[in-house]
This record gives C-alpha cells, structure tokens and sequence, in this order.
C-alpha cells in the first residue's frame, strides 16, 4: 500500500487521534533503515519541483498542521529545505495583522496560495480559524462552525483553478510533546523556540485534539485531502511526508514545454559562428 492510501484521511469517515499510534514507522525500524529511501526522496523532490516550474500548468499547496512541537518548522527544514527557491515559498500563519483582521478569514490565505509552477508550504493556516478561535471561545460556535463549509469552498475553488492541495496533520501525543518542550529546555540551541505560553496551551490539548478531529472528519475531500502521520519519530515523519508529496507530483505525469524557438535553426547559426571563432 503507499503511503498516501495508508495514511489519508478519506472523505466523511470518522478519526479518533487517540486510536492512532504516534510511534508508527512501518517497515523501517529506524532512521539508518529509511536513510537510503529518505535521500532517493530528496532527489525525485528536487527534480519534480524543477519539472513543475518549467511545466508552469499546475501548482502544489502543502499545509502543515499540528499541535505546538509537532515538528512542522522541522518538516520543512528537512522534507523542503533543498527546493528550487523560484519555484518554492513558505509562508507562515501567526496571529493576524491589522490588514488581515479588517477581512474575511481566508482573505490571507488566498493571497498567499500558490500561482501556476509553484510548489508553496503552509505553515499553519486557514484552519486556525476553526482551530484556536474554537478552543478559545474568540468567536461563537455559530460562527467557526459555518467557516468549514467555507473552507471546502475555498479549496475547491483553488483545485478548480489548478492547484492540488495535500494537507498534514502531524500527530503527536501529549507525552510527545511534553519530552520535546523539555528537551527545548535543556538544549541552548532550542531553548528560543520555547515560552511560557506553550506550557499554559497544554492545558487546552485534549480540546484541541476534539478540534482538530473535526477539522479531519468535515474538511478531508477528494481534491483536498487530509494526512494523519505519525510523528514521534521525526525521520518517520520527513519520510512520509515526502513520500506522499513525490507520489503526487510523480501522478501529474508533467512534461517539459517544447522550445519557444527553432533548435536546428540555433544550431545551425551559432554552432557555424563558434566554429569560425575557434579558427
């Protein structure tokens, strides 16, 4: 089975995170088992993302989401770090600008979605709009419950123009993520990374899961799909992660444009003047 059938989340069904293992690696027992597999990924990655950008027909929004010290940040360092920046962006969502804040929710997220050749990352997204205002009670039930009628809206929209969506719900547990905030603790490389009020965010992680469930169960469609992966393990997760990415982007079956010019023509002209030049 691939990895993409393994670990999509199909449309209408019905996900329990707590019945899904965190520390699920498959057939590879560790990271030197998938290292071979991890570095052939890394470069079908590269030259797909080459061959999507010549192509210019088509373009890949990837959105990360997951609980704080899932590993997003580290997803992209790791799975996208090596891309092509002309035809690569990663955008962030962190709290709201004045800007943003005076428009509709998906204002921001349209304006930062991929154009035709272009491969673009979201870290977080448009689903923090269904996500900490819920948890937090910033805007009625009436209110975020509407925005996923919305978001299937606004997804199909961006499939009907070209766009292929693949969206990762990276899955940790409370215990996962309570060793990776102590391991940022005692590390001086990572300690930037963690604040109090990551600690105070625990405190709402069994809501967030209620959350993020119905995130997975109303807004996973056939042209936007979510991925459960599992993501203890971090070498797990890059390999998974890129695996579902090559698998897509192998399925577009891209070719490279034909020349805007006549080659024979060019050869013809400029191979006879180098050679007049060499004598």
């Amino acid at each position: 089975m691939s990895y993409r059938k393994r670990f999509e989340v199909r449309p209408e069904s019905q996900v329990a995170l707590s019945e899904i293992d965190s520390d699920f690696t498959g057939k590879h027992k560790d990271k030197a088992a998938a290292a071979g597999e991890m570095k052939r990924d890394d470069r079908r990655l590269g030259n797909l993302q080459y061959l999507l950008y010549a192509e210019h027909q088509r373009s890949l929004l990837v959105v990360l989401q997951g609980m704080d010290a899932s590993g997003k940040d580290g997803t992209i360092r790791h799975v996208f770090g090596a891309l092509d920046p002309q035809g690569a962006r990663v955008h962030a969502f962190k709290e709201p600008t004045q800007e943003e804040a005076d428009h509709d929710f998906l204002w921001r997220a349209h304006i930062y979605a991929p154009g035709k050749s272009e491969l673009v990352i979201f870290n977080r997204s448009h689903y923090e709009d269904v996500l900490i205002v819920r948890v937090h009670d910033l805007v009625p039930e009436s209110v975020w419950s509407e925005r996923f009628n919305l978001i299937n809206e606004f997804e199909r929209n961006l499939a009907l123009a070209g766009t292929t969506i693949l969206k990762f719900y990276l899955h940790i547990t409370a215990d996962d993520q309570l060793k990776r905030f102590e391991k940022r603790l005692n590390d001086p490389k990572r300690q930037w990374k963690i604040s109090e009020a990551d600690y105070k965010e625990r405190a709402y992680f069994t809501e967030y899961v209620k959350a993020y469930e119905d995130v997975l169960n109303k807004t996973s469609t056939a042209y936007a799909p979510w991925f459960v992966i599992p993501s203890r393990r971090k070498w797990f997760r890059n390999l998974a992660v890129s695996k579902i990415v090559v698998e897509t982007l192998k399925s577009f079956d891209m070719k490279f444009p034909q020349p805007a010019v006549d080659i024979d023509e060019i050869r013809r002209k400029f191979g006879a003047a180098e050679a007049e030049e060499k004598t």
